[in-house]
């Protein structure tokens, strides 16, 4: 996982893996195109340009979505969609499948930040299950695996969580007038890929 700090103290998580499948993609396009051009010439690239989309995938699903930690709330940025959760609005956490905050009007997964498998919670060490905000504890301080602080979902609880608890801690977030999460969706990311997807059909069509 991989966690950057700016002045304005806002903390944005992607997982590790995140560069890696989207430099892949991006590796993968290019090595695609220098074959057509290789074997075809310059011109093969008229018909070859649709390998792009494989690059805009690998950046759309891997590197895009996020979540963000700031002082007025949690962002949660994936494929489709942004959620903007004001502190006073979430009730809870919850890391059994993903990264979900819950709040009164809905709750919200962050693409980001998936549960572990197998090899992720055995992966798990005694620092990774200790030192954490009260509310990843349950009862005897059980923790799910996906709140272990090495995973990818565990992570992005832990920064979440941890702002959380030290707002309430200082008596800054206002229980009694919460706010209501805005959602915002990425109306011009899809059309771009439909009319991507459209044009890359009838170049193929054309060109077979």
């Amino acid at each position: 996982m991989e966690s950057s700090q700016d002045i304005a103290e806002v903390v944005v998580f992607r997982p590790r893996t995140s560069g890696w499948f989207t430099g892949l993609a991006v590796l993968v396009t290019a090595g695609a195109l220098v074959r057509v051009v290789a074997s075809e010439g310059p011109s093969g690239l008229i018909v070859g340009w649709p390998l792009l989309g494989i690059a805009l995938v690998g950046w759309w699903l891997f590197w895009y979505p996020l979540v963000a930690v700031a002082d007025d709330g949690v962002t949660v940025r994936n494929p489709l969609s942004t959620v903007q959760i004001p502190w006073d609005a979430l009730i809870d956490v919850d890391t059994k499948y993903a990264l979900k905050l819950v709040t009164p009007s809905g709750s919200y997964t962050a693409w980001a930040a998936p549960a572990p498998g197998v090899w992720g919670t055995h992966a798990g060490k005694p620092e990774h299950v200790t030192n954490l905000p009260s509310t990843s504890y349950g009862p005897e301080q059980s923790i799910r695996p996906g709140d272990l602080k090495n995973t990818d979902s565990g992570h992005a609880a832990y920064l979440v969580r941890s702002r959380w608890q030290e707002l309430v801690e200082n008596g800054e977030i206002d229980v009694d007038q919460p706010a209501r999460p805005q959602r915002s969706w990425h109306w011009q990311l899809v059309a771009a890929a439909v009319l991507l997807a459209a044009f890359a059909t009838w170049t193929l069509a054309v060109g077979l």
